[in-house]
């Protein structure tokens, strides 16, 4: 068909230079990089003290009746109430105007659901199933793919969890600290991170090492500034409390990237360090595995040092992605190069194992599932159908979709359960959470599959005995 002739051509005939250059900004230098920052992060400052209170720290919102009763507590409307008249003492919740709606905080909410599971019916299910004696799940949520909601799901997993009464942490390894941001975090510097975990495990190894040498009448090396002031710091100087009743956060901020660097200079001065397990052994050596019911990571958009901390440590692996081809060709090179590293570390250790007649390294998952996110069932149905035939049961077949109310939990720098379904229409609200809750349901089956296996294993082991 031939252009028609009235109609304006595209933007990008008939530009300017002369105009163009008349845009232009003088040439841009490093003291530039800095003040771009400043502004981002006078931005990020103004963004996230959204929702603050009067003393400048996040507060969650208050929950209805309406909520409780539908989403949280399983139990009639009406019986909820004739609970609460006989029994005074219980929370009773605030009104705003007399004769409205109650609104209970998520403290009041636990406390309610405690005495519901003493007190109501043992047929329905009040409290989270958690198999007595088996330590917390660790569940690492990473892709080195940009953009796929990695931090969205593990924020509205750890949520959906909180809800659901389990006591969560989070711990955030990405240096970019977004899900610190989520959960209203402060971190001054990397010795409010991870890295102080990381330090204090080479800093044993390296006293072990060192008990060795003088064994051998050799000179020890010696522990540095920063080594020393490690292994002063466990888990519990670096957890804070958040705006949720039932999650804590170790936090991240940009010096946590300093770990990619300083690590494998670490790893050269002590080949025998398992730098993969620093993580991992220092959780379980301050009793963290054993205070919470799960624990979530939030991993770097690469396959670094950091990541492959978190990784060895989880044991379920949640890896999102959208319906697009690029993202699934991405994802593919995601595995590859986990299953590259891996590998190679298990080859590496098993030779020197073998060789020293010792146990050899073999890494394991409970679980492992790749989650597609962000999906649009009218445009990307046919694609995903595609991914789930090549992928099978390594593909969850519940679809993440994007709606209103996500968009608008993103740009409040909050999750979709922190929104006050006030602020939509109650229909809205309904669909909008519906796509996570669908997502925590097949995390949860997952869940209660791998600690039910893991349970199973406990008591035959213990019939051996």
């Amino acid at each position: 068909m031939a252009r028609d002739g009235n109609a304006p051509l595209p933007p990008y005939f008939n530009i300017s230079p002369d105009a163009a250059m008349a845009d232009l900004d003088p040439p841009q230098q490093t003291a530039d990089f800095g003040k771009i920052s400043e502004a981002c992060f006078r931005g990020r400052r103004d963004l996230a003290s959204r929702g603050l209170d009067d003393s400048g720290t996040r507060k969650l919102r208050l929950f209805s009746t309406w909520e409780i009763t539908r989403y949280l507590i399983p139990i009639a409307t009406a019986h909820f109430r004739r609970v609460l008249k006989a029994n005074p003492d219980l929370p009773q919740g605030q009104t705003e105007t007399d004769g409205g709606a109650k609104w209970f905080t998520l403290d009041e909410v636990l406390r309610l659901r405690a005495h519901f599971a003493a007190e109501g019916s043992k047929t329905k299910e009040y409290q989270p199933w958690r198999p007595e004696g088996l330590p917390a799940k660790i569940v690492a949520v990473a892709n080195f793919k940009g953009g796929v909601g990695k931090t969205s799901t593990a924020a509205h997993l750890a949520m959906s969890a909180a809800l659901d009464g389990y006591r969560v942490l989070v711990i955030d390894l990405d240096s970019q600290g977004s899900m610190t941001s989520i959960f209203g975090g402060k971190v001054e510097d990397e010795w409010g991170t991870v890295f102080p975990l990381l330090a204090r495990h080479y800093g044993r190894h390296l006293q072990e090492e060192n008990r060795l040498r003088m064994q051998r009448n050799e000179a020890p090396q010696p522990l540095d500034d920063t080594l020393a002031e490690a292994m002063k710091i466990g888990s519990r100087d670096l957890i804070q409390k958040t705006h949720w009743p039932n999650i804590d956060l170790i936090g991240a901020q940009l010096n946590l990237y300093w770990s990619e660097f300083q690590i494998p200079v670490w790893r050269m001065a002590a080949r025998s360090w398992k730098l993969w397990d620093a993580l991992t052994e220092s959780l379980e050596a301050d009793g963290i595995l054993q205070d919470y019911d799960l624990i979530f990571l939030d991993t770097p958009p690469a396959l670094g040092y950091l990541t492959i901390n978190g990784l060895a440590a989880a044991d379920i692996l949640l890896v999102p992605l959208g319906a697009s081809f690029l993202e699934f060709d991405s994802t593919g090179r995601f595995f590859e190069m986990l299953h590259s590293t891996f590998q190679s570390i298990e080859d590496g250790e098993n030779m020197a194992a073998r060789a020293l007649g010792r146990d050899g390294v073999r890494f394991e998952w409970d679980a492992v599932r790749a989650l597609v996110t962000r999906y649009d069932a009218g445009q990307q149905a046919e694609l995903a159908g595609l991914m789930q035939a090549y992928l099978g049961r390594a593909l969850a077949p519940q679809r993440q979709d994007y709606t209103a109310l996500i968009g608008q939990a993103g740009e409040q720098v909050s999750g979709i359960y922190e929104a006050d379904y006030r602020d939509f229409n109650r229909e809205t609200y309904i669909r909008g959470r519906e796509t996570f809750d669908a997502t925590y349901a097949a995390f949860k089956k997952l869940l209660f599959g791998v600690w039910r296996r893991d349970q199973l294993a406990q008591e035959k082991s213990e019939v051996a005995e």
